[in-house]
């Protein structure tokens, strides 16, 4: 009786495992191949919400998630600069993406089951954990949501805050009246000039708003509680897995730099002079991690000289200093008692 079979099918056991371990360079995707090709990122980012996308009287924009566009066009094209920025409505921002007009939708947009199972779209990693909450004028004494049983509360149509409103009121029998306007500008118009009680859309959001739009922000106040989750994050196209990589870990590294204290300032002293393993890593000056994602060795080090790294992007534009004054709160990093945890380089 031969024991060649068994011996061929061992050897051939022993080679599959062999591959499985053996890291190989990625070859570019379609959408990387586009990018290159134009020399240029195309990103579709907000309208105009303070903190997160908005263009000055110049033209040039700013916000948390312009910042991860331009880390992304650092890390891919060497040069944070160039992207194009697409301003997009909150119907226009899945079309957009889903046609090819945009290559990454960096536009505060919650991640789902349905928007990523559904629409051709994967989400990406999370850049902003937010909830949703209710604005009210803080002369009105409402402390929090259950006073507002019975009361009018402005809100944007088609969209999960609306449906997120009448969840909680229907569950905790608060009778809340939506007054449902088509465009956001229409619902802030409608809550600045009385005609509501209060005012809902993500807590972040909330603070924009405020910020930009009420003539004295200090008279209006948001309710402590935050009745959904809302996990904020850039999205990409479906088929392009090379794409959605390079996406996705661009964000854990500017995540992962803030962890072992890598930041814009220190970047460049610390590609050549760090010992630590784990910095030297982060910046290709041991391990080139770049050409498991089609790219050179030094993207993340390119990315965090950016635009800085998470930490650094948070707190310029809606930190405690910043027009908004956030707290990091579930931003901050998971060893500081928040969500932020990105899964390790290496």
């Amino acid at each position: 009786m031969t024991h060649f079979p068994l011996r061929a099918a061992a050897s051939s056991l022993l080679l599959a495992a062999t591959w499985a371990v053996v890291p190989l360079s990625a070859h570019a995707g379609k959408t990387l191949d586009g990018i290159k090709a134009r020399g240029q990122v195309v990103c579709g980012v907000n309208t105009a919400l303070a903190g997160f996308s908005v263009a000055d009287a110049g033209g040039r924009w700013s916000g948390l998630d312009v910042d991860i566009c331009r880390a992304v066009a650092a890390a891919v094209l060497g040069d944070g600069e160039k992207v194009k920025f697409v301003p997009l409505s909150t119907v226009q921002r899945f079309t957009a993406l889903q046609s090819g007009e945009i290559d990454v939708l960096s536009r505060n947009t919650t991640f789902s089951l349905t928007r990523d199972a559904s629409m051709g779209l994967h989400q990406t990693a999370v850049t902003y954990y937010d909830g949703q909450g209710v604005m009210v004028l803080k002369k009105s004494n409402i402390k929090s949501m259950k006073q507002l049983k019975g009361q009018t509360v402005c809100v944007q149509s088609g969209t999960t805050t609306e449906k997120n409103l009448v969840d909680y009121s229907r569950t905790h029998d608060l009778g809340i009246k939506p007054a449902v306007f088509e465009k956001v500008e229409a619902a802030t118009a409608a809550y600045f000039s009385g005609r509501c009680v209060g005012y809902t859309t993500d807590a972040s959001g909330l603070a924009s708003v405020r910020n930009k739009e009420a003539k004295n922000p200090a008279e209006h106040v948001v309710l402590p509680e935050l009745i959904s989750k809302e996990p904020l994050g850039p999205m990409v196209r479906r088929g392009d897995d090379e794409w959605f990589a390079i996406v996705k870990w661009v964000v854990y590294g500017l995540i992962e730099a803030e962890e072992y204290g890598v930041t814009q300032a220190s970047v460049e002293r610390q590609k050549s002079g760090s010992t630590d393993p784990v910095v030297q890593r982060l910046l290709g000056t041991t391990e080139d991690t770049g050409k498991l994602l089609g790219l050179d060795r030094d993207w993340l080090a390119r990315a965090v000289k950016t635009t800085g790294n998470y930490g650094e992007i948070f707190e310029r534009n809606v930190g405690p200093k910043s027009a908004l004054g956030l707290q990091r709160g579930l931003n901050n990093l998971w060893n500081k008692n928040g969500l932020m945890y990105a899964f390790p380089i290496r």
